[in-house]
């Protein structure tokens, strides 16, 4: 019997420290969470009856060199559903389908979706979005954002670029300065009860977005209104497939104005130029802010995508094309800096020149006769130029390419950029380094043409072709000023002097003279070649100029896609630039000054 009480008494002992030891380890453990673990497992609590709504950030601004805002924002409206809040479904599809132009049962599905915050639709006009919030329908947020607007609608499409449904850059210098653009979004945060219902005089916390910077580039909204107008001109003139425009400071790379007829809209991206029959009313057609709200989720078909990838391709940097006589003052570079040609040199063209067993004619068929170099540059004379490829030779030629920047892209700050096609040196026998020497036989884009001749009438410095100059913040506050690579002594400054001046002599008594402008002296060079396949007869008409010669601060380059008729680039191509310079000059503060009477057309490259 006592052994039992003391064995009974032992049990209850161990039990009972077993229980308080229960006790205390759960009283730590409350202790621990409500002391150290409080914030922690309030926040999560607060997480759980918290309701969040992206406030858009206001994205920066794009403007011009002269102030000009070319891409801001405008307000709109995102109008969601809360299902549990819903008092009056029927009441809410009824007033959504009214004002939002949408179909009922659409409304009604997203309306009748079990889900913590439905959107029905997005970028909707500020006008439409007040009417709405006026119903004072239970459940239905209307939340203000921001949609990107370009004021001047299709200027500098290809350029510029345009935002995606989530206001994202998708192409142009949208994209390249999207980190600078973008801004911050910011939040609404609503308290809920168990049910998700809003609680009542609970209020709402806001956490404010940070705006995006602002964009400062080189484009001049005017100048590049003067190159529209000219392109459109002679694109309807010659019922030409296209017109590429290049304007550039070529001492510092900065670009005034980049053209590509045809131009696409900015406000509606998704609307393909050959289908739109009329201009679009203000604001964007439903079926167009559909696609942009489903860009980069499902997407247009492949046809309609692959239409819209060449819609807003841009072909001064995107596509390449054989640039014919303009690339002679490239290869005259090369002779001048590798001293195989003098001003003094004679040539003799008969109409063509003989390379192993093929005749190569230049365009003058019953020849030129006797000229120094000058006026072989002046005459654009083909035998003249493959006997300077001669006197350098494949390695001398490749190194030049090299040098100047030609077998390497120009760094521009746009996306899709491609590089040069030119053939692989030891694939280069005497017919390629003959026609090469001429500009044909390879493939570079506009903008490496206008970088390259650039740097070699400047004094000889390799300059980077760009837009953006600057980023500031809404107030003007300079963020960054944004620089650019410079590549000193490509070439001598006296190659550079010469062929500024050889290049004026174009203009001035030669080939380009439909390009001089009494008053200012203008250097350039003529060009046409033909796209392949030749049996096609298509051909490209080109023309570079810049000015003033002796001093360039503005270089200009004008391609033309397939002309109908007259094709040749001293024809067509250079009355094009002479009619941009004419409005420019005085523009950017060049002065007139007594220049050398011009003779009658010279000949055609």
């Amino acid at each position: 019997m006592f052994r039992n009480k003391t064995y009974n008494r032992r049990k209850l002992l161990i039990i009972f420290t077993v229980v308080m030891l229960i006790l205390l380890l759960l009283a730590g453990r409350l202790v621990y969470l409500m002391v150290f673990c409080s914030e922690y497992y309030g926040q999560k609590a607060e997480d759980l009856h918290e309701r969040e709504r992206d406030i858009k950030a206001a994205r920066g601004k794009i403007i011009d060199a002269t102030g000009t805002v070319l891409a801001t924002n405008r307000t709109v409206c995102t109008i969601s559903v809360i299902h549990s809040q819903i008092k009056e479904p029927e009441r809410v599809v009824e007033a959504l389908s009214k004002e939002l132009g949408m179909d009922t049962e659409t409304v009604r599905k997203r309306v009748e979706k079990v889900s913590s915050i439905e959107r029905i639709k997005s970028n909707v006009d500020k006008e439409t979005g007040d009417r709405i919030r006026d119903y004072g329908l239970e459940g239905v947020k209307v939340d203000e954002d921001y949609k990107r607007y370009y004021p001047f609608g299709s200027l500098a499409s290809k350029v510029l670029g345009f935002t995606g449904g989530d206001n994202q850059g998708i192409i142009g210098l949208e994209v390249v300065y999207e980190d600078f653009l973008k801004g911050a979004n910011g939040k609404i945060l609503t308290l809920t009860d168990a049910r998700g219902v809003e609680i009542e005089n609970a209020g709402e916390r806001r956490q404010e977005p940070i705006d995006g910077n602002n964009l400062h580039i080189s484009l001049d909204y005017n100048i590049q209104m003067y190159c529209e107008q000219a392109a459109k001109k002679v694109m309807e003139a010659k019922s030409a497939d296209g017109v590429s425009i290049i304007v550039m400071n070529p001492q510092n790379g900065e670009i005034m104005a980049m053209v590509n007829v045809p131009e696409f809209d900015l406000n509606n991206p998704f609307s393909l130029v050959q289908e739109e029959s009329q201009p679009q009313a203000e604001g964007d057609p439903p079926q167009a802010e559909e696609a942009l709200q489903q860009a980069g989720e499902e997407g247009p078909g492949d046809d309609t995508q692959e239409r819209l990838n060449q819609m807003w391709r841009n072909p001064c940097i995107s596509d390449t094309y054989e640039p014919g006589s303009v690339f002679k003052i490239i290869t005259a570079s090369s002779a001048f800096e590798e001293g195989v040609v003098s001003l003094n040199d004679h040539f003799f063209c008969p109409g063509y020149k003989l390379v192993e067993d093929r005749r190569i004619h230049c365009h003058k068929r019953i020849g030129h006769g006797s000229e120094d170099f000058t006026q072989g540059i002046m005459n654009s004379c083909n035998p003249v130029f493959i006997e300077l490829g001669q006197r350098l030779g494949v390695d001398n030629f490749y190194k030049y390419f090299q040098q100047f920047g030609l077998l390497s892209k120009t760094g521009i700050d746009l996306p899709g950029e491609a590089a040069t096609i030119m053939h692989d040196k030891k694939n280069v026998g005497p017919v390629e380094l003959a026609t090469v020497s001429f500009g044909q036989s390879f493939q570079i884009t506009p903008i490496q043409l206008a970088a390259t001749v650039s740097s070699l009438v400047n004094g000889g410095n390799r300059v980077t072709p760009h837009f953006g100059v600057s980023v500031k913040d809404s107030q003007g506050g300079l963020v960054e000023e944004l620089q650019y690579q410079v590549q000193e002594g490509i070439v001598s400054s006296e190659t550079s002097q010469t062929m500024r001046m050889v290049l004026e002599k174009v203009v001035s008594e030669g080939s380009g003279n439909k390009a001089s402008i009494e008053g200012f002296s203008i250097g350039g060079k003529t060009a046409t070649s033909q796209t392949l396949p030749r049996s096609a007869n298509r051909y490209i008409s080109s023309f570079l100029g810049f000015a003033p010669a002796e001093d360039p601060q503005v270089l200009a380059l004008a391609i033309i896609n397939n002309p109908q008729g007259i094709y040749y680039g001293g024809t067509i191509a250079a009355p094009v630039v002479k009619e941009i310079f004419a409005n420019i000059l005085p523009y950017l503060g060049i002065e007139k000054k007594a220049s050398p009477k011009t003779k009658e057309d010279a000949g055609e490259p």
